[in-house]
């Protein structure tokens, strides 16, 4: 098989598109590498093979850990509220934490022999999809109600959360309540994590002659300041050191157009 790129991105098997914003396979060289985990709102399933499964929950924060070297790593990346039914415990208690999936997960399995066991990344890719389809298939439905209100939330919007309450006919407090179960952040963190992510989906898509600050203005940030604020406070970098020297592609030098492209699918464009 032709190796794969270090990191290399691309859509879920259609079966697991309501729940899972992209898979991954990723290789890292001969030495130990530091990963820098970024808020998408969402939480990610990192399964080293021949190592243990771990969920990296919703984050706040950027979080960062040292990978091995020589290692390969596939992984899947979740909408938010999508790991609800995956696990026993609330989201909320997921937040910024690093756990064994084993610990968490509602149903037992044998993931990680799974994956041992493939031949090829490519093959451990495939039998990490098909686990979370059989998983998918025995498990409840996803909040419809915490479903639409994410919709809504979508960096496009400008929808406030009083107002998003009023429209679902439940009160703040209640719509919180169900956010920290299923999602692990409330409604206000949820989006301004999204319209983050709305940004760097906007700058991946961007053409070289875009303004950084008409990418910001376009999902709401009031100014350039606030952008740089939001930046600093989700990722402890300012917009310029995350994303490089250049705005079509993250400083890192990866695509990631598998992982944005449905999201700026969700955009609204003035006719």
């Amino acid at each position: 098989m032709k190796r794969a790129r270090d990191y290399d991105e691309r859509l879920p098997h259609p079966g697991l598109a309501r729940r899972v914003r992209t898979v991954w396979i990723q290789h890292t060289g001969p030495a130990p590498v530091v990963q820098r985990h970024l808020p998408t709102g969402g939480a990610e399933l990192q399964c080293p093979i021949g190592g243990t499964p771990r969920l990296v929950g919703p984050l706040t924060r950027a979080a960062s850990d040292v990978l091995p070297a020589a290692m390969t790593i596939v992984g899947a990346r979740f909408w938010p509220a999508a790991i609800a039914p995956l696990v026993r415990v609330p989201a909320d208690e997921l937040v910024d934490q690093i756990v064994a999936f084993d610990d968490v997960a509602a149903h037992p399995g044998r993931l990680a022999e799974q994956l041992a066991a493939a031949p090829t990344p490519e093959a451990a890719l495939e039998a990490l999809q098909a686990d979370l389809l059989h998983r998918h298939t025995r498990l409840p439905r996803l909040d419809a109600l915490v479903a639409a209100a994410t919709r809504l939330l979508m960096p496009w919007r400008g929808t406030e959360i009083a107002p998003l309450a009023r429209h679902l006919c439940i009160s703040e407090s209640q719509l919180r309540r169900r956010f920290l179960t299923t999602v692990g952040l409330g409604p206000k963190t949820l989006q301004r994590t999204l319209r983050f992510q709305g940004y760097l989906a906007l700058a991946q898509a961007a053409t070289a002659d875009s303004r950084v600050a008409d990418l910001a203005a376009d999902v709401g940030y009031a100014d350039h300041a606030h952008l740089s604020r939001e930046c600093q406070r989700l990722t402890g970098l300012t917009p310029r050191q995350l994303l490089g020297d250049s705005v079509d592609r993250c400083g890192c030098g990866h695509d990631h157009a598998a992982s944005y492209g449905p999201f700026l699918a969700t955009r609204r464009v003035p006719a």
